[in-house]
């Protein structure tokens, strides 16, 4: 669907005198001066004082029209770091000034390797193509520099001029309306939208707090705040936000868009859904809000209902790439895979650079691509003008492709540049989650849950199923869901919510006390969380006494879990080393699980992983199932009595034949688990085991001692 957006149009003439007009706004400080866990060593930024002085030094002389000199003076941070951001950015801009075109496309396309989703490098490349006369180019860099960052007011008032050149004035007004509605913000949330985007999400809440302080019902601020707490997992805070902005302004659109998808990432399907209805009923045949009806009816299992009100849309919209994809979306869950396919194709048809069609094939796992749509998924990943996130899901695409063929080196290198991509735009940090499971086992010993006995709430409904990511857990939920007493649900996020309060509001500095605060809860919070657990869930179940609950990474919250519901069962789905790393590394992830995008990444996740369930298992002795995949894979009657016993359930055959039963299936794994059990995906590794030495090297001796 089209962004409910506008542009703008922009003079890009050098000024006479002060800073270029096309510069960073005076207070949009430097990246290099970043937050922790904001400015990351890996993207070029730095905290050393004396780069910081230099590139402060080049954006006064840039300001003055003095190009060369501030190109003298980015000349040292670049070389004691060639990728760093602002040091190639400034670079960029005087190149361009001193029409330098060439030597200034050349620093773009470094700085653009370096931090893909920076919006200002795009709105620099359009500035450049303009510059060159390249009319078409530039209207494409702006429309990447706004999709990266909305709050780009140049990009939007070039993309009016352009656009109006062209004739194309219903999009050149839209533009511009964009633009003039970002122009009339107040310059703090201008800056604080900039800075989300940019990834400076500690600076951007603390000039958001510091504004609402002194305008506390500014809508739009409490609107940015509830971003930066999406964006931070603070969900929660996030819902009351946009909860309170609506009370103060029912009619904005924007804030009711962002609740309802704020709700549905706390996965309160119904909520989102009301929302949903409320945007519908005011214009039943505007696109956006029929698509976001759709989505919301299909969270809520309204299968049929979302399908035609993405046929409706299509009505209107026959070709529209995002409407197609996301009805193949709808198609995948409910079973129809052959129609699933068939929309994709007509999406990748519509778009041919439209990652998420390409990707979303390859995520069927069964789909098989030809030679000429790897053509042309070739084609548009080497263009210069697609968007990071369609490159990257052309990677992942790419590397499936070429591996179903044969072709294993080919296949890893798009693997490998889909995974840097990712990995260049995320904050996640190995070290720091060691450091976190450590915490774990540091503070949740035999000793915490003997003092805690008999607290909680005593429900014994969930079946928790945890581990890594495409480790075998939608096998295993598909096997419980087969049974009569057991309801099959979804990834739910209710522990890890529950976690996230318990870190309190340090947490995004690095001064959680969580998991210590454990020993502070007493019996009655305790089994208060327990009876909060059971009353969210309830909404996903369909009546049976038991439900599944497979969020991989609860397996970090096990004591948090023990403590709140003793009476749950806990299941470990643990998947060979190197098969379950390799298969998340080739995975594109909807969101969450980064990391996944390194193999050194997610093989120190595997072995710290491996180190806490060894702890779990020492201090919860006999609490836990270990149900290891090539297990079930070679032995599925013995391993499903294995987990009917631990559960309490009697057998029943139907958990033998779980791919007749007819559920909605989400996961990477929903076409697998639909046919019957095969060992096809056990060896997959192998052929790639020449570009894996990173992988083994961060395992260790989990290599060999994983089942221990």
């Amino acid at each position: 669907m089209p962004a409910m957006t506008a542009d703008g149009k922009q003079d890009d003439r050098p000024p006479a005198h002060g800073r270029p007009a096309d510069s960073p706004p005076a207070n949009d400080a430097p990246a290099s001066d970043s937050d922790p866990k904001d400015g990351r060593a890996k993207d070029g930024r730095t905290k050393d004082g004396g780069i910081d002085e230099a590139l402060k030094t080049a954006q006064a002389l840039m300001y003055r029209n003095r190009f060369e000199d501030a190109l003298d003076a980015v000349a040292g941070p670049l070389a004691d770091n060639p990728d760093n951001i602002d040091a190639l950015y400034v670079r960029a801009v005087c190149l361009r000034y001193l029409k330098r075109y060439d030597d200034a496309a050349q620093t773009l396309s470094i700085l653009l390797g370096a931090a893909p989703e920076f919006g200002r490098a795009y709105q620099e490349q359009g500035h450049l193509f303009k510059a060159r006369g390249e009319a078409q180019a530039a209207l494409r860099a702006y429309d990447l520099a706004c999709r990266a960052n909305p709050a780009l007011i140049a990009s939007w008032r070039a993309q009016a001029d352009l656009l109006s050149r062209a004739g194309r004035r219903a999009e050149a007004r839209r533009a511009a309306a964009q633009a003039d509605r970002l122009a009339a913000l107040p310059k703090e949330l201008l800056t604080v939208s900039n800075f989300i985007h940019e990834g400076k999400l500690l600076k951007a809440e603390a000039l958001c707090r510091a504004f609402l302080q002194n305008t506390p019902h500014h809508v739009e601020a409490m609107r940015l705040l509830a971003d930066i707490g999406v964006r931070l997992g603070v969900l929660e805070d996030a819902d009351f936000l946009l909860e309170s902005a609506l009370e103060f302004e029912p009619d904005n659109i924007q804030a009711r868009l962002d609740y309802v998808q704020t709700l549905r990432k706390r996965q309160k399907f119904a909520a989102a859904l009301a929302q949903a209805k409320i945007l519908y009923d005011t214009d039943p045949d505007n696109p956006v809000f029929q698509s976001c009806y759709a989505i919301e009816r299909l969270q809520t299992g309204d299968f049929e209902g979302a399908l035609s009100l993405f046929d409706r849309i299509l009505e209107t919209l026959p070709d529209d790439p995002a409407t197609l994809t996301s009805r193949g979306h709808a198609l995948k869950t409910y079973g129809r895979t052959e129609d699933a396919v068939a929309s994709y194709r007509r999406a990748c048809k519509a778009r041919p650079g439209h990652g998420d069609a390409y990707f979303s094939l390859a995520n069927l796992k069964t789909y098989r691509f030809g030679d000429d749509e790897i053509e042309a998924m070739t084609a548009a990943e080497a263009r210069r003008d697609i968007a990071n996130a369609d490159r990257v899901q052309l990677c992942f695409a790419l590397g499936k492709a070429h591996e179903d063929h044969g072709a294993f080196e080919r296949a890893f290198a798009y693997y490998d540049r889909g995974n840097a991509l990712k990995r260049a735009q995320s904050r996640y940090d190995a070290d720091q989650m060691t450091a976190e499971l450590a915490a774990q086992i540091a503070h949740c010993g035999p000793d915490l849950f003997e003092a805690r006995k008999g607290a909680g709430h005593d429900a014994p409904d969930p079946i928790f199923i945890v581990g890594l990511p495409r480790a075998g857990s939608t096998l295993l939920e598909q096997i419980l869901a087969s049974h009569s007493q057991v309801d099959g649900t979804l990834e739910l996020p209710n522990i890890l919510s529950l976690s996230q309060r318990l870190r309190g509001r340090d947490r995004r500095a690095g001064k959680s006390q969580y998991p210590a605060t454990l020993k502070d809860l007493g019996a009655d919070t305790l089994r208060a969380m327990g009876e909060q657990y059971i009353a969210e869930t309830r909404i996903h179940r369909a009546g049976a006494p038991f439900f599944t609950d497979k969020m991989p990474n609860n397996f970090r919250h096990i004591a948090l879990i023990r403590l709140i519901l003793p009476n749950a069962k806990i299941i470990d789905a643990r998947r060979e080393p190197m098969a379950c790393c390799f298969s998340g590394f080739k995975q594109l992830f909807a969101e969450g699980q980064e990391f996944t995008y390194g193999l050194k990444e997610i093989g120190q996740y595997y072995r710290d992983y491996v180190a806490l369930m060894r702890h779990w298992d020492a201090a919860l002795p006999g609490q836990i199932l270990r149900v290891q995949h090539e297990d079930v894979l070679d032995d599925l009657e013995t391993q499903v009595r294995r987990i009917l016993d631990f559960c309490g359930l009697p057998f029943e055959r139907a958990c033998l034949e779980f791919h007749k039963t007819d559920r909605s299936v989400r996961t990477a794994s929903s076409e697998q688990v639909r046919k019957p059990i095969n060992r096809a995906g056990v060896d997959q590794w192998r052929p790639f085991e020449p570009y894996l030495d990173p992988l083994k090297a961060a395992l260790g001796p989990t290599l060999t001692e994983h089942r221990a």
